[in-house]
């Protein structure tokens, strides 16, 4: 059951005064692991509202790579350590006005930030292309700042931050675990993947031959695409989504940008990258976009077909490249 407008009276005056009051509440769509709701104030003021909690979550449990540090993405504990991290390396994310891990105000963590706009980067870059070039640039000033805060270990930041440093084994080892138990999954689903098992194994093992070793990471979003920035009436780039904030390859995130950015990916100016590494783990995430949104498909998520469709363009990638 998502939130009503009365479940929130109580935040609403506690945190902006007995005198205003909430005069609308809409849940906002496009995510699949919390709830995002926009909370529309008497006065005319908007703020927003995360709602870490099982209903909100569509996604199923899955067998998972215990040192993978993209798994579990979510949570009010990893939000609020991947919020500093990125205002510390001086990037444009919402504000934070508080946060809730105590269950205080609902039964869930919750946290309130303030409303950046409803406008996308993707719906920019598609319809006033010369309008998204600035925040499209400032995007890329901010990745850069991401992309050359190191450290010497992989993993979350709120576990890098908490002395959970992951020291056993290579980082992309950690992905060539991750890829072959997405394709376990997704071959369980579809007979294609089922009989290319073999093929698309071998492409996997032969793309992490060819990648040499690497001491240093740098900080990475995760999943970065043009629907996780949002375009400030100033022509702000502001980054959401971020709580799978990780120490990591920076090549993860731009496999990731030159996927979901296209054509307009150069305007970036990404860092210097490891071809061999860029190469490995496109393919790797070409195989988790097959696994989950199969598995997404399964549960009462609004847009099935959607996901399914996403699953079969990159069904079509992965058999293509064996």
């Amino acid at each position: 059951m998502f939130l009503q407008p009365d479940d929130l009276h109580g935040l609403v005056s506690e945190q902006f005064g007995s005198d205003r009051r909430l005069a609308a509440l809409d849940r906002l769509t496009g995510g699949t692991k919390k709830g995002v709701y926009r909370l529309r104030l008497d006065d005319g003021t908007t703020v927003i509202l995360y709602v870490w909690a099982a209903g909100e979550n569509y996604w199923p449990p899955s067998p998972t790579v215990p040192d993978d540090p993209f798994t579990d993405a979510s949570g009010a504990d990893l939000f609020a350590a991947s919020h500093a991290a990125l205002i510390a390396a001086g990037v444009r994310v919402p504000y934070l006005m508080m946060i809730d891990r105590d269950s205080s105000h609902l039964d869930a963590d919750i946290a309130l930030v303030e409303d950046a706009g409803a406008l996308k980067l993707d719906a920019l870059l598609e319809h006033d292309p010369v309008t998204a070039a600035a925040p499209l640039a400032a995007l890329g000033d901010a990745l850069r700042r991401m992309h050359t805060v190191f450290g010497p270990h992989y993993g979350k930041v709120a576990a890098i931050t908490g002395g959970e440093a992951s020291r056993a084994r290579r980082a992309e080892d950690v992905i060539v675990d991750r890829a072959l138990g997405h394709l376990d999954a997704a071959a369980a689903r579809d007979a294609r993947l089922a009989d290319a098992h073999q093929r698309i194994t071998a492409h996997v093992r032969h793309l992490r031959s060819a990648v040499t070793p690497r001491e240093e990471y740098g900080l990475v979003h995760g999943e970065l695409g043009p629907d996780h920035v949002l375009v400030t009436p100033a022509g702000e780039a502001v980054m959401i989504d971020f709580e799978g904030l990780a120490y990591f390859d920076v090549e993860w995130d731009h496999a990731w940008l030159q996927m979901r950015f296209g054509e307009s990916y150069p305007a970036l100016r990404p860092v210097d990258l490891d071809p061999h590494r860029l190469e490995f783990y496109r393919y790797a995430q070409t195989l988790s976009l097959i696994e989950g949104p199969l598995r997404i498909a399964d549960t009462d998520f609004p847009d099935r077909k959607w996901m399914l469709d996403l699953a079969e363009w990159n069904i079509t990638k992965a058999l293509a490249a064996t």
